[in-house]
């Protein structure tokens, strides 16, 4: 029991482990690949921001200034029409100096960011936590009807934060179906399936510590078990809204053959479900690269990858600017 308690306090308080994960369309990424240097990708220039909390799990990253009445769901009241906006749905305790390495990046795209955490106890009680959080997304979402196009690029445990999403999205489809048509794509790195959270998981927090990796086995097995209907069944409804999917708009799925947690069987599950339904899916596989640490891996093909994906999307705004830190 105090092994539970350890390796569960550890989760709770904040220790991450950024951690794990084949080529379709080369020839388009590599337009890319080749232009970028040879030597890690830089930023090439400095450029300042805004940020606004928009709540405890909602960040709004913009180049503009923008103006939000929070009294009437986060509202903005001063906003340029038609802007492109990318919600990044984080791994697990991700800190903000790498997540802002994605949202720099979107930044010098002309993008808005918005940035969607979830913390480890908002995802241990979905009805209390993450169903929350996908609730205040969807809502920001459908006020600010003139961010358009949207595009969602998430990391590991966001992709089961979007499935939340999609389970709300399923109850109100007159509600939300506007949202849905404003997605041009999606990008899911090291996307995780939490049925296969037992074993991943421990191995990712704990990757060098075998009896912490069991302990926290057993814990999330009791968990799961114990804790049905407050939070299985809806790990569950989350990756079957997942695989079917509502939206159709293109993805790209990024992950490697050594990834304990978004493991590449998993998401040749996906890719295969979503090209059934004749959704365009673009994948990239690397034979050995840490869970939600391909750009850091790979950050060269990372980038060429990202550019491609744009490119078919009409999203590139500042081609000149391919140098991303970091």
């Amino acid at each position: 029991m105090r092994l539970y308690r350890t390796a569960l306090t550890v989760i709770l308080k904040g220790t991450s482990a950024a951690g794990t994960t084949c080529v379709i369309d080369n020839n388009h990424a590599n337009k890319f690949l080749l232009s970028a240097p040879n030597s890690a990708l830089l930023l090439s220039f400095q450029r300042s921001y805004t940020t606004n909390e928009l709540s405890k799990n909602l960040q709004l990253t913009s180049n503009d200034e923008v103006k939000i009445d929070k009294s009437f769901g986060f509202k903005i009241v001063s906003k340029p029409t038609n802007k492109p906006l990318v919600v990044l749905l984080p791994w697990l305790l991700a800190q903000q100096k790498h997540i802002m390495k994605y949202g720099r990046f979107y930044l010098d795209q002309g993008f808005d960011v918005l940035k969607v955490s979830l913390t480890p106890w908002q995802l241990l009680w979905p009805t209390k936590g993450s169903q929350l959080i996908a609730e205040d997304l969807l809502q920001f979402l459908h006020l600010n009807k003139f961010y358009q196009p949207l595009l969602l690029h998430g990391f590991s445990v966001g992709g089961y934060l979007w499935g939340e999403a999609l389970v709300k999205i399923k109850q109100d489809m007159e509600l939300y179906q506007p949202v849905v048509d404003r997605i041009a794509g999606h990008i899911w790195d090291s996307a995780a399936d939490l049925t296969e959270m037992p074993v991943g998981f421990p191995k990712a927090v704990f990757p060098k510590n075998l009896v912490l990796q069991n302990a926290f086995e057993k814990y999330i097995r009791y968990h799961l078990k114990t804790f049905h209907q407050a939070a299985t069944i809806h790990y569950i409804r989350s990756s079957q809204m997942f695989h079917t999917s509502i939206v159709r708009a293109p993805a790209l799925l990024l992950f490697s053959k050594t990834d304990p947690i978004g493991c590449a069987e998993s998401n040749l599950r996906v890719r295969d479900t979503w090209e059934s339904v004749g959704m365009r899916v673009y994948t990239k596989c690397w034979d050995e690269s840490p869970h939600v640490g391909h750009f850091r891996a790979h950050p060269q093909e990372y980038m060429a990858e990202i550019y491609a994906f744009l490119d078919k999307l009409n999203l590139v705004q500042n081609p000149e600017r391919q140098k991303v830190q970091i």
